[in-house]
């Protein structure tokens, strides 16, 4: 079993964070994943930009995968969360669940993003296209929601 966390500032390939996953591995028969992109918020964003807490953050999202890997039996799990500028339509996350069967591995990449929204320290702040800076975004109470499903 392998989890693979990583936070950064560079883009990422799925195609092959999928193949280091799953290669040379005849175990796995399901492979889940997960992408969030940069929205453009109806067209009046410019970008995102993501902060993070150094080292916490990686261990939270640690801890998060530990327990999905557990609870779900996954066989791996890759998160990779960037940091940094975004424009709309960018990468920001991938969470890609491997267990031997479909379902683990649909509620192993749920779990994770469900707590990533909730529980992983990072703040988004919005640059508008109008050339203010926007707002920090607030968390949802949906997110808090889909969160307590899995208590």
């Amino acid at each position: 079993m392998t989890i693979k966390v990583s936070i950064q500032s560079e883009n990422f390939d799925i195609a092959s964070e999928i193949e280091r996953l799953t290669r040379g591995r005849a175990d796995i028969g399901a492979t889940v994943s997960f992408t969030g992109h940069c929205r453009d918020e109806g067209g009046r964003l410019a970008a995102l930009e993501l902060e993070h807490y150094p080292g916490m953050a990686e261990a939270e999202i640690a801890r998060i995968c530990e327990q999905a890997v557990s609870r779900f039996e996954l066989l791996g799990l890759t998160v990779i969360h960037r940091f940094g500028r975004m424009a709309p339509g960018d990468l920001i996350v991938v969470v890609l669940a491997a267990a031997s069967h479909r379902q683990a591995a649909f509620d192993g990449a749920a779990f994770v993003m469900d707590f990533l929204k909730t529980d992983a320290p990072f703040w988004k702040k919005e640059h508008l296209k109008s050339g203010d800076s926007g707002d920090w975004v607030t968390a949802r109470d949906a997110d808090e929601d889909a969160r307590l499903r899995w208590l």
